[in-house]
């Protein structure tokens, strides 16, 4: 896919995501896949993720990631 440029490179994209307040606090964040994809990647942000060992969600065009290792369930 083609990338649009961005004053931040992959790796910065990536550490501003990382620095939000909730990633300190353990809590979730949520960007738009279409941005995702547009400016790192989903192989990029994927690699970063699995590192953390956090955990991707995606829902309606929103990657929803917890920033945490605990384990996801889904409740039905």
């Amino acid at each position: 896919m083609h990338r649009l440029s961005s004053a931040l490179t992959t790796q910065e994209w990536i550490s501003d995501l990382f620095s939000a307040r909730a990633t300190a606090n353990g809590v979730v964040v949520r960007r738009k896949k279409r941005d995702i994809e547009r400016y790192v990647g989903m192989k990029e942000l994927k690699g970063a993720l699995r590192r953390r060992g956090f955990h991707p969600i995606e829902n309606a065009g929103r990657i929803v990631i917890f920033c945490n290792q605990e384990p996801v369930r889904a409740i039905l």
